[in-house]
C-alpha cells in the first residue's frame, strides 16, 4: 500500500488500508478454501439451505461416494503427520485432509463408484503403515461408513469417533 504524504495520517491510512486488504485476501480464501467448507460440513456448522450453493461454487460434487477416516496419535500432532497423508493423497480437489484438534486429523476420501468398506480399510492400513515406518508413530484410525451424499459427511465422521472409542473397549493397550 503506498500513500501520498510523509505525515501521522498518511502513516495511519497506510495502516489501515493494508490491514483491510489483508482481512479481505483471507476472508477471499477462506470461501474459496475447498477443505474449509469439508470442515465445517463435519463439524455440522453448515445449513443444508448453504450446502448446495457452496457447494456448486466451489464444483464439489455432492453426490459422490466418500469415505472418512479420523486419524488418532497419541502424540499431538505435526505438520509432517498431514504432509505424509497429503503425499499419501495427493488429490486435494477430491480429497481433504485437514487437523481438527492436537491429537485428530481427517482424511476425506472421495472413492470410485462401487467402493466398500474394504476399500476404506485398505487406506486405513496403508495410512498406518506410512505413518509407523516414516514417522515411528502406532496410529489409531476410526473408520466411518461410506457416505452416499457430502450432507452425510458429520454422521459419517462421528462413526468414525465412534469407532475409536470402541476399539479403546477391546484393545486397551492402543491408548
Amino acid at each position: 500500500v503506498f500513500v501520498d504524504g510523509k505525515d501521522g495520517a498518511a502513516r495511519c491510512v497506510a495502516i489501515l488500508a493494508s490491514v483491510a486488504f489483508q482481512e479481505a485476501k483471507t476472508n477471499y480464501e477462506e470461501k474459496h478454501n475447498k477443505a474449509t467448507f469439508v470442515k465445517n460440513i463435519i463439524s455440522d456448522n453448515t445449513l443444508l439451505v448453504d450446502l448446495y450453493s457452496r457447494a456448486k461454487e466451489l464444483h464439489i460434487d455432492v453426490t459422490a461416494p466418500r469415505g472418512v477416516l479420523l486419524i488418532r496419535q497419541s502424540e499431538k500432532v505435526d505438520s509432517a503427520t498431514v504432509e505424509i497423508l497429503q503425499n499419501l493423497f495427493p488429490d486435494r480437489q477430491r480429497d481433504f485432509i485437514f487437523g481438527v484438534n492436537d491429537t485428530d486429523v481427517v482424511l476425506i476420501k472421495e472413492l470410485n463408484p462401487g467402493a466398500d468398506s474394504d476399500d476404506l480399510n485398505r487406506y486405513a492400513r496403508q495410512i498406518e503403515d506410512m505413518l509407523t515406518t516414516e514417522l515411528f508413530i502406532k496410529p489409531v484410525i476410526g473408520v466411518g461408513s461410506i457416505s452416499s451424499h457430502l450432507r452425510e459427511l458429520a454422521e459419517r465422521y462421528k462413526e468414525a469417533q465412534v469407532a475409536i472409542e470402541v476399539g479403546k473397549v477391546f484393545d486397551d493397550d492402543k491408548m
